[in-house]
């Protein structure tokens, strides 16, 4: 197989299976202040939309963060991988500064009540808005939804376990050759970072890793326009994003019977009047849930406010947005992420012309560093986890079973993989390049198939009319006259 004519890495060589081995012993053993190997797993983990921990959608992963998996549905034997690209959320993260403050006036909202006896307050034999009332409340507002260390470990393991899967790919000769794209959010930087961090410990086991900039790949070059596409779609902006009504189911639900069910019951719980708190104030509780356990490994009293009804609606609250702003809701939300899509067929292109031609692919690996609302638009653009119905405020049961559930989607370091592959063997030129999507490690079924491994060509063609006829100028302009949004 011919070589990219990339920088060589320094250093003596290291056999694959030792230094897979090395490396992960490496990394495991940074991980005494962060989650133990038998991670503390709440049953609310399964409701926590976006901020699920990536561990939580691969549950094997508890055991064992580092652990390589292999899909028994990867190709394999004649048809070698020949370029993969990755489009990777950040890690785990701090909560924002405006969720922070929403938690502050919460807590100080406990601190100021007055508990009644005669009201249903205790839990377990404990008065929980007491205990959450001294509970320390240990979140500052210059953290601001940077990486924290957990998501710096999820993104060297998710490293350490392609470069298992995908050994040649990521080859010691191939490293000088990546090529990185990430967010200007320096959660994405950090996670772009951490990554080389990753590799690193891959070819060199037991070794500090430099600066990256002293490594001997690129740094991450930032480019907004790719994976913040959103932020520069004038149409979206105007439609969606500073459109107060966009949002109307969202507001909706918050004020539908099941989230003042949570509310009338969650207010009685900590002994606060109702009318102190919102659907909010409630969401950031839960929140906090998930912020303590994915952050601190930890089951904080936050977690004892809900249960597994509650956390359900809540889920269901967080998908209605991610929905309506980032998914199917309206036409703009996926269209706007056209230049993305086309791009990583851009590469993979020319990852074939220059394999048809004998020649060594120039980027091997790209690896694009960016967010949920990066991933959610893109997914829905291919068209997958569409549901039969859309969400609404007035369709909670009936959803229930919906595809649409981001948390299992897009956990923090979420990845959708596309990987090239070349088969000598192949009895036609169609044939001879064939492409896998990976989701989260596992191989997704094609939208247009159901199968798991498609001809090149057919794979274009089926989202041709993405390839050749989606033009962000054009998508994104503003209609001179304004018109009614095109709702789903």
């Amino acid at each position: 197989m011919l070589r990219s004519p990339c920088r060589r890495l320094l250093g003596a060589s290291v056999g694959p299976a030792a230094a897979l081995a090395a490396a992960l012993l490496s990394s495991l053993a940074g991980c005494s202040l962060l989650e133990p190997l038998d991670s503390v797993a709440s049953v609310l983990s399964p409701y926590f939309g976006t901020k699920t921990r990536y561990e939580d959608v691969n549950p094997g992963l508890l055991s064992g963060p580092g652990a390589p998996w292999r899909d028994p549905e990867l190709l394999e034997g004649a048809c070698t991988p020949v370029q993969l690209v990755a489009l990777i959320r950040h890690g785990t993260r701090y909560p924002t500064a405006k969720q922070i403050r929403k938690l502050r006036k919460l807590h100080e909202l406990l601190q100021a009540r007055r508990p009644r006896d005669d009201r249903a307050g205790i839990a377990g034999g404990r008065d929980l808005g007491a205990v959450l009332a001294d509970w320390p409340l240990w979140y500052a507002d210059w953290m601001d939804g940077q990486l924290v260390e957990k998501g710096r470990q999820d993104m060297r393991q998710l490293a350490l376990r392609l470069a298992s899967l995908f050994p040649t790919l990521f080859s010691r000769e191939n490293f000088g050759c990546l090529q990185l794209i990430s967010s200007s959010k320096h959660r994405c930087v950090d996670s772009s970072t951490a990554f080389l961090q990753g590799l690193w410990q891959h070819y060199h086991p037991g070794l500090p890793p430099p600066d990256v900039e002293d490594m001997e790949c690129e740094p991450p070059r930032i480019n907004d326009k790719l994976m913040r596409f959103f932020d520069h779609c004038a149409k979206f902006l105007h439609e969606v994003e500073r459109n107060a009504t966009a949002l109307y189911h969202v507001e909706a639900f918050k004020t539908g019977p099941e989230m003042q069910k949570i509310l009338k019951k969650v207010a009685a719980t900590l002994q606060v009047p109702v009318t102190d708190l919102n659907a909010d104030l409630i969401q950031v509780a839960f929140f906090t849930c998930s912020f303590d356990l994915a952050i601190k490994g930890i089951k904080s009293p936050w977690c004892d406010v809900f249960d597994i009804d509650d956390a359900k609606a809540l889920e269901y609250l967080n998908d209605l947005k991610q929905y309506w702003k980032r998914g199917y809701g309206y036409t703009i939300n996926s269209r706007s992420s056209c230049t993305l899509f086309q791009n990583i067929f851009q590469h993979l292109d020319k990852a074939v012309e220059q394999t048809q031609r004998s020649q060594p692919v120039s980027s091997p690996v790209i690896l694009q560093f960016g967010h949920a609302e990066t991933l959610l638009p893109l997914l829905s653009l291919m068209g997958y986890f569409k549901d039969k119905d859309p969400l609404t405020a007035y369709n909670y049961k009936e959803q229930m079973h919906r595809k649409f559930r981001s948390g299992h989607i897009v956990p923090y370091a979420s990845n959708l993989i596309f990987v090239l592959y070349h088969c000598e063997n192949a009895k036609t030129p169609k044939e001879k390049f064939r492409v896998q999507l990976l989701l989260n490690e596992k191989v997704l079924p094609l939208a247009h198939s159901q199968k798991t491994v498609s001809l090149y060509e057919d794979l274009k063609n089926y989202y041709k009319d993405i390839l050749q006829s989606c033009h962000t100028s054009e998508e994104c302009e503003l209609a001179k006259v304004n018109s009614t949004s095109d709702e789903l």
